[in-house]
C-alpha cells in the first residue's frame, strides 16, 4: 500500500478549519467537500485514460477521456457520504456505489451490513471514501470486499489517518495482490483509549450531520 500525504497550503488551511470545535455543521460539510476535491485531484493521478478524438471549432485533435469501465466511487456509510459531492464534482462521470461496515462485537471483525455495488467489478478502479482512518477496520474490510468482487486497483481517500490505522491497513492488505493507495490530508499523532484520532477533529459523522451527543 502506497501512502500519499497531500502537502498543499489550501489542504492544510481547510483541515485546520475542520479541526476547530467551533466550526458549524453547515460549514464543516462545505469544507469537507472542498477538501475532498483537493485530495481527489492527487488521488486520481493514476486514473486510467485513453486517447479521444474531438472536433474543436477550429480543427480536429486528439484529447484524453476516461476509459471504460468507468471508475467507481464508494463512500463508506455514513460519514463517507459527506465526501461524495467533493469527489463527484471532480469526476462527474464516475459511477457511485455504497458500502456499510460494522464491527462484529464477538469476533471484532468488520462485517458488511449494506451494499449497493455491481456484482462484477473486474477491471474497475475503485475510490473509497472514509473521513477518518482510525483503527482501520472498516476501510480494510471494504477494500477486501471490493477485491472479492474483482476490483483490480483501489485508492482510499481519508481526511485524517492515525499511525495505528495505517499500520493495520498495511498488514491486512500486504497479501492482497491488488495495487492500493491511501491519500490523506494529514497523519496525526495517535489513537486515544476510546479509539479517537488525536488531535483529530472529533466524530466526523456527527459533525457532518449535526448529531453530536
Amino acid at each position: 500500500m502506497e501512502l500519499c500525504v497531500v502537502d498543499h497550503p489550501l489542504v492544510a488551511h481547510k483541515l485546520t478549519m475542520l479541526r476547530d470545535r467551533e466550526t458549524s455543521s453547515p460549514t464543516f460539510r462545505r469544507l469537507t467537500e472542498e477538501l475532498v476535491t483537493l485530495l481527489a485531484y492527487e488521488a486520481t493521478r493514476s486514473v486510467r485514460v485513453q486517447e479521444h478524438r474531438v472536433e474543436t471549432p477550429v480543427a480536429p485533435t486528439i484529447g484524453t477521456a476516461l476509459t471504460d469501465p468507468r471508475p467507481l466511487v464508494v463512500p463508506i456509510l455514513r460519514a463517507g457520504l459527506g465526501m461524495l459531492e467533493g469527489m463527484t464534482r471532480l469526476m462527474p462521470t464516475a459511477e457511485v456505489g455504497f458500502v456499510g461496515m460494522a464491527r462484529n462485537e464477538e469476533t471484532l471483525q468488520p462485517v458488511t451490513y449494506a451494499e449497493r455495488l455491481p456484482e462484477d467489478l473486474s477491471g474497475r478502479q475503485c475510490y473509497v471514501l472514509d473521513p477518518m482512518l482510525a483503527t482501520g477496520g472498516s476501510l480494510a474490510g471494504t477494500i477486501q470486499f471490493l477485491v472479492r468482487r474483482g476490483a483490480d486497483h483501489i485508492t482510499a481517500i481519508c481526511l485524517l489517518a492515525a499511525p495505528e490505522g495505517i499500520e493495520h491497513l498495511r498488514e491486512v492488505l500486504a497479501d492482497l495482490g491488488v495495487p492500493c493507495e491511501l491519500v490523506v490530508a494529514a497523519v496525526d499523532e495517535r489513537l486515544n483509549e476510546l479509539g479517537y484520532i488525536v488531535p483529530g477533529l472529533g466524530d466526523a459523522g456527527d459533525r457532518l450531520y449535526g448529531l453530536a451527543h
